[in-house]
């Protein structure tokens, strides 16, 4: 959206404002360039970074219901980010903090990140190899935007790209879930869809028909956590008012029991971390170490080539910063009460820091990012129990730090395609990380001081701390009773809260359950090593198509994705990524990533013109009788899994199952 609204205001600012000079400084120094566009759209993207952080591939945390309104929430959005921190400490635990405090939070999460991205872009973005595929997409667009081909003049007598991009923009916005299949690369998208069929069409009907884990009890897809009477779990139920466990309270309601997709989903998130590092050990190893040795003046990629005309960045600019965040972190965690030791940021920041290079080596490739949102929970709240705070503090810069520095890897990229002076896109993003958290953390306050009730389910207006007040509120809710969860539970009992265990005579036993799906974990580790023994043995063969961890986390979005979801996606990404670029290539190299781009820029477009049209005015109820209430719209309200109908009802007499 940045990147189109941005362009006819700098189309009209190069047009309007006087050419005068002002304290030195000409506003409008000529035409409106796309290097301006570029960084303009960085900028942007920086901003909204900083204020939701990033979209990690899946959403691991439990659905949770609170009383007394009984109403389900979303599951603790894994992408908690620093001003959800500091919301829930307000709404949870009564914690009020000075701004400087706060602020010193959210910055030393976002630029630790940003300096990470920095010193590892020898790995991710200099060398020609590390794609990052979505950059095209953003590439074509810009390209597109700035021609000076006009409509019906393009190459080989077909449409141009112009009018191409237009047609299917109008297209889209009067019309994604798991991203543009015209994105990523054909081989990467057969991965998927490899994973998806192994694990969601043979797997998981196998666990739910044999009634593993009493899932025939319980609805086969959904991200919602359960009782064992098979309604929603209540964990206001299991913990006391210090956000401690309630063992006996525990004992005496229930274990938690999960659906088949997303225990399978939980064991698949296990899978990857151990994955990541052995395939990048396996496959990357060389081109690590050579990275590591080689001076970045001697890339011979030709984009490194002619960068290599504009000034570097130092990267004991990126160290300065660090060393002033970490500084920030430190005081933050040691002043405020946030129970994180010292050892346990370190720890955290050791993650981000082993991750961020086989994780970006494999988003740079693929298009798709691996999250450690998983490994960061198991660790504190083993490490931690009892400290929900310093949970949520564990995740952000054990996990969101490195999906920050992954995020400025990419604009890093997409300014090196662009020939973007590296020192102005430097500064440009940390004025930009600066300037949006401080403002969103200004807002934060000035709605906690002025909104009465903001966060509360009996908040007169429903408002929040975003536009979507409801779901907004449900969100810090949510990352509140996460971190109680995991935060509250004992040592010896965190497994047991994480992976339910049924309840006997009083006692927590471990039969058949979920805590099978640890084994996960050597699986992970292993199959990289067996593939790239095979690969040894036939080199080219199709194993070397076969990417390991893109088949056990590229199906991260199930639940609450369905097959409709993946199943489309994968015949489009067959068609336009293997068929099409196969048999008409020229075709495929003008327009390919300029549709993508078009059909991306009308939905998001078309969301807008939604929510202000409809959704907004009246609390959306316009058309909600009439016009919007056709069978298209409802009938997918009518089927088994939108109702969540498990195929085994509790027999006549029988309160409990498990």
């Amino acid at each position: 959206v940045a990147q189109l609204l941005s362009f006819p205001l700098g189309r009209a600012w190069a047009r309007c404002v006087p050419n005068v000079t002002v304290f030195g400084v000409c506003p409008n120094p000529g035409p409106f360039s796309m290097k301006e566009h570029v960084l303009i759209t960085i900028m942007a993207s920086v901003g909204a970074t900083s204020a939701y952080a990033v979209r990690p591939p899946l959403p691991l945390s439990l659905h949770l219901t609170l009383p007394p309104s009984h109403h389900l929430i979303s599951p603790p959005l894994p992408w908690i980010h620093q001003t959800d921190i500091i919301a829930v400490q307000r709404v949870f635990y009564d914690q009020k903090y000075s701004f400087g405090f706060q602020w010193m939070i959210v910055m030393s999460t976002q630029l630790i990140g940003f300096s990470i991205g920095g010193v590892s872009r020898r790995f991710l973005v200099e060398p020609p190899s590390m794609i990052w595929p979505a950059n095209l997409v953003t590439c074509a667009l810009f390209n597109t935007l700035h021609s000076q081909t006009y409509a019906g003049i393009g190459e080989r007598k077909g449409m141009s790209r112009e009018r191409f991009f237009f047609c299917c923009f109008v297209g889209a916005t009067f019309y994604s879930y798991i991203g543009s299949p015209l994105a990523t690369p054909w081989w990467a998208e057969a991965n998927i869809v490899l994973g998806f069929v192994l694990f969601f069409w043979i797997l998981t009907p196998i666990i739910y028909y044999t009634n593993t884990w009493y899932t025939q009890y319980l609805p086969m897809s959904t991200r919602n956590s359960y009782d064992n009477t098979g309604h929603p779990y209540n964990v206001t139920r299991i913990i006391n008012s210090d956000a401690s466990l309630n063992l006996e309270e525990y004992r005496s309601y229930s274990p938690l029991f999960l659906s088949a997709t997303f225990a399978v989903s939980y064991g698949l998130s296990f899978s990857t971390i151990t994955a990541t590092l052995t395939h990048a050990f396996c496959f990357y190893g060389k081109q690590i170490l050579t990275q590591a040795r080689r001076s970045l003046h001697e890339q011979p990629d030709v984009h490194a080539r002619l960068m290599a005309r504009y000034r570097r960045v130092p990267e004991w600019y990126y160290g300065l910063t660090f060393v002033a965040m970490f500084i920030f972190a430190i005081i933050s965690v040691e002043i405020l009460k946030t129970d994180l030791p010292i050892w346990a940021f370190l720890l955290a920041l050791s993650i981000s820091f082993i991750y961020v290079i086989p994780c970006g080596m494999i988003q740079a490739i693929t298009n798709q990012q691996i999250g450690l949102n998983v490994i960061a929970e198991l660790i504190v709240g083993y490490a931690l129990p009892g400290r929900p705070v310093a949970m949520m503090l564990f995740k952000t810069w054990g996990y969101i730090t490195m999906t920050q520095a992954l995020t400025f890897s990419s604009d890093f990229k997409l300014g090196h395609y662009m020939k973007i002076p590296p020192r102005t896109m430097f500064f440009a993003q940390v004025v930009c990380t600066v300037v949006a958290g401080t403002v969103q953390l200004a807002v934060q306050a000035w709605m906690f001081s002025n909104i009465k009730g903001l966060c509360s389910p009996d908040q007169p207006n429903g408002y929040c701390l975003l536009a979507h007040s409801q779901k907004c509120s449900e969100r810090h809710r949510s990352s509140g009773e996460s971190s109680v969860l995991r935060g509250s539970s004992r040592r010896d009992r965190y497994i047991s809260t994480i992976l339910p265990l049924p309840v006997s005579s009083g006692k927590l036993t471990n039969p058949r359950t979920l805590s099978a799906l640890l084994f996960f974990f050597p699986i992970g580790f292993i199959l990289p090593i067996i593939t790239w023994l095979l690969l040894k043995r036939f080199p080219n063969s199709w194993l070397r198509y076969v990417n390991i961890p893109v088949i056990l986390s590229g199906t991260n979005a199930l639940p609450p994705a369905s097959a409709v979801n993946y199943v489309t996606w994968g015949i489009v990404g067959f068609i336009f990524q293997y068929v099409i670029r196969k048999r008409h290539f020229a075709w495929w190299t003008k327009y390919n990533y300029v549709l993508s781009a078009a059909l991306d820029s009308g939905v998001a477009i078309g969301v807008l013109i939604v929510f202000f049209c409809l959704q907004y005015p009246n609390n959306g109820t316009i058309g909600a009788d009439n016009v919007l209430k056709w069978w298209g719209n409802t009938v997918f309200t009518n089927t088994a899994d939108y109702l969540g109908t498990p195929l085994r009802a509790l027999p006549n007499g029988q309160t409990k199952f498990g």
